[in-house]
């Protein structure tokens, strides 16, 4: 399985599903699974059964994973969606980088 190259805090726009054009900070990523959870972005509801935390339980609204394939990450930078390269800085240390505007997406 490839790495995700797409991060916790990392500005996002969604290419396909339901949200599709709509832009989103990624709240948590999920590489075992190839996922992410977007902030107020496909928002399911789930039956919770009642517990300790929440005794009442009810239908909750939560948001969803979706694939990383499904969305593009927004270069700080150039302010376009684009694909990202791993390369090495002068401290010889991974960094991401945009292959648009060709700038460090990390900061």
């Amino acid at each position: 399985m490839t790495k995700m190259k797409i991060k916790k805090g990392d500005k996002v726009k969604v290419l396909a599903g339901k949200d599709k054009g709509k832009e989103s900070t990624v709240l948590r990523a999920l590489p075992e699974k190839q996922r992410v959870v977007l902030e107020r972005l496909n928002i399911v509801k789930k039956a919770q059964r009642p517990t300790q935390k929440n005794p009442q339980g009810g239908i909750m609204t939560i948001e969803a994973p979706i694939h990383v394939s499904n969305v593009a990450i927004i270069c700080p930078h150039c302010k376009a969606t684009t694909r990202i390269a791993i390369q090495r800085d002068e401290q010889n240390k991974k960094v991401r980088f945009c292959k648009k505007c060709n700038k460090g997406i990390d900061k």
